[in-house]
């Protein structure tokens, strides 16, 4: 069975009066395709990285059910013990008639407003990850042709845009509800600068003192003022042999310099280390320049990587983690990220990766 991870998320709501004058609650019914008799369900409540469990049942004949009263709208998940490990489905614990199925292919959970609505994402989502995985199989095959291969990866690329365009649409949607809400403070690193400053413009007023919605604000302020077009910040950091150094000791010095935010516990950016190594070894002669700025804590672990991924460039930190001044001054919320700086010192482009980059360097230094 498919582990389909789901952004979970959840939504105040009042408790529904039944025409008794008891307090309606939940009914989860639960569909469980291929489980044996006695196995376990729990109900549990995200805190932290931790599952806490809220309640527990087994399966007779293949379902199972959970009821409660719900004052407020959680985040939740459906936890099945299945025999080759724990399958889940994410919901939202709200009072009303929640229906979950666990299937070979796919779990689904609907039923009430924000569990549809949620759901309706998910379902274009499950679309598109199987078109990945056939087009991601295809690239295996080596006797695929360059011509083909650079066809596949775009198309490649153009589902990933379509999977953002769809969680885009989603919160525009949901603006005012916590399904937008939380789907936003999850996915908005991925959105453009104006899609962020959009969707921030339109949020109700009683996200105005959110500590969440204050800090992507901030973010987005400092990506505005490191825009492409505007001159770049200086940043001022020790070297990993202890000395102070700054962006200014390479950057306007007359040479094309990338900054490239990584770190060594960053598992995307050791990925795409050895395409910056070959990078910079065909370009560094030709007034280019790399200068790293990590978002360690563990100086050991900082210097080991540097060594370990033949990173021979100029690096910097101040061992703040994701405290990095850096990453705050230059509106940095996900790495690998690079900022590229022209000659005189002013931001050409933001977080190019890949082919992309490669080619764009290409361009500016020949």
């Amino acid at each position: 069975m498919k582990k389909l991870s789901y952004v979970l998320t959840g939504i105040a709501m009042c408790g529904l009066v039944a025409s008794c004058g008891h307090k309606a609650g939940y009914v989860i019914s639960g569909n469980v395709e291929g489980a044996s008799n006695g196995e376990i369900v729990y109900l549990q409540e995200p805190q932290g990285r931790t599952l806490v469990n809220l309640d527990s049942t087994v399966i007779t004949n293949g379902k199972f059910e959970f009821r409660g009263t719900q004052d407020s709208t959680i985040n939740a998940v459906i936890t099945w013990e299945a025999k080759e490990g724990p399958q889940r489905a994410g919901l939202y614990l709200e009072n009303g008639d929640i229906k979950v199925k666990f299937t070979e292919d796919n779990n689904t959970v609907t039923g009430t407003a924000l569990n549809n609505a949620s759901q309706e994402m998910k379902d274009k989502i499950v679309i598109l990850n199987n078109e990945r995985e056939k087009i991601q199989n295809t690239l295996k095959d080596s006797s695929l042709s360059e011509t083909e291969a650079e066809s596949k990866t775009k198309e490649l690329e153009d589902l990933n845009k379509k999977e953002i365009s769809i969680y885009y649409a989603t919160i525009e949607k949901n603006i005012d509800n916590d399904l937008g809400y939380n789907l936003f403070r999850n996915i908005y690193y991925v959105l453009t600068l104006d899609e962020k400053e959009n969707i921030l413009s339109k949020f109700p007023a009683k996200y105005d003192n959110d500590p969440s919605i204050e800090r992507i604000r901030a973010q987005v302020d400092s990506e505005k003022n490191t825009a492409v077009g505007k001159v770049y910040t200086n940043l001022t950091m020790n070297n990993p042999e202890g000395k102070e150094v700054s962006l200014s000791d390479y950057v306007g010095k007359g040479k094309l310099v990338l900054i490239d935010f990584w770190a060594s516990w960053c598992g995307p950016c050791r990925r795409e280390m050895p395409e910056l190594v070959k990078l910079y070894n065909k370009f560094k002669t030709k007034n280019f320049e790399i200068v790293g700025v990590s978002l360690d804590n563990n100086s050991d672990a900082w210097k080991n990587a540097i060594k370990q991924m033949n990173m021979t460039w100029p690096q910097m930190s101040d061992l703040k983690g994701w405290q990095c001044e850096g990453a705050s001054v230059y509106g940095v919320s996900s790495i690998p990220y690079t900022i590229l700086v022209s000659a005189d010192g002013t931001i050409l482009e933001r977080n190019l990766q890949g082919d992309a980059l490669y080619q764009k360097i290409e361009e500016l230094l020949n």
